[in-house]
């Protein structure tokens, strides 16, 4: 078994910006030349997430309309009393979606549904480069 560990930087908008990280994630995959095996996709911060979703129109603006239901940007936060950033709602999203995903691969190439794209939601209330580290366990 390898280990390899590498990295993608994505800039983003920040206010629930989403990006399709599939094909960076895939490139990765190819470089390091796995045929099988599991990578963990993590990106480093506390108000951005990883997650899949079918990357369309209406889903993305689905989820940050979910999202602004579930922490409303308008609503103060004990977190805004701490930094006085105003990205409280940024941090309480990330954690209900979380910052990394695995997901299996073989034959080199990742084991995702057809519909299935690798996102990247950066939740900020700024553009913020983000860091994204991606990990492979295989052979």
């Amino acid at each position: 078994m390898n280990v390899v560990t590498d990295n993608i930087r994505v800039s983003t908008k920040g206010n629930s910006d989403i990006i399709d990280i599939t094909g960076k994630v895939e490139d990765v995959l190819k470089k390091h030349k796995l045929t099988d095996g599991i990578l963990t996709v993590f990106v480093v911060g506390s108000t951005a997430s990883v997650t899949t979703t079918e990357y369309e129109p209406g889903l993305r603006k689905d989820i940050p309309e979910m999202l602004e239901r579930i922490a409303p940007s308008n609503k103060p936060y004990h977190h805004d009393n701490t930094w006085g950033d105003g990205n409280g709602y940024a941090h309480v999203r990330a954690s209900f979606l979380g910052p990394s995903l695995v997901i299996p691969f073989s034959n080199s190439k990742l084991l995702l549904g057809t519909w299935q794209q690798i996102i990247l939601i950066d939740f900020d209330n700024r553009p913020r480069n983000r860091e994204i580290v991606v990990q492979l366990i295989g052979k």
